[in-house]
């Protein structure tokens, strides 16, 4: 039984969905890190950048 290209990507989404999830963590506490360094500018950027990358926020890819 083939499923082909859309049948297999079902189970494909969510572990994408916590690539995204954990990717957009990482931008977010490395943000706050930056910012209690110092670094107020770079470190919103990465917060702003890891919540438009995560998948439970606003994602730019779906």
């Amino acid at each position: 039984m083939d499923r082909g290209f859309y049948g297999a990507g079902r189970r494909n989404d969510v572990g994408m969905a916590f690539i995204l999830w954990l990717i957009a963590v990482i931008l977010v506490v490395t943000g706050i890190v930056t910012i209690l360094r110092g670094g107020l500018l770079y470190g919103i950027g990465l917060i702003v950048v890891g919540l438009l990358i995560g998948p439970g926020g606003v994602s730019v890819f779906t």
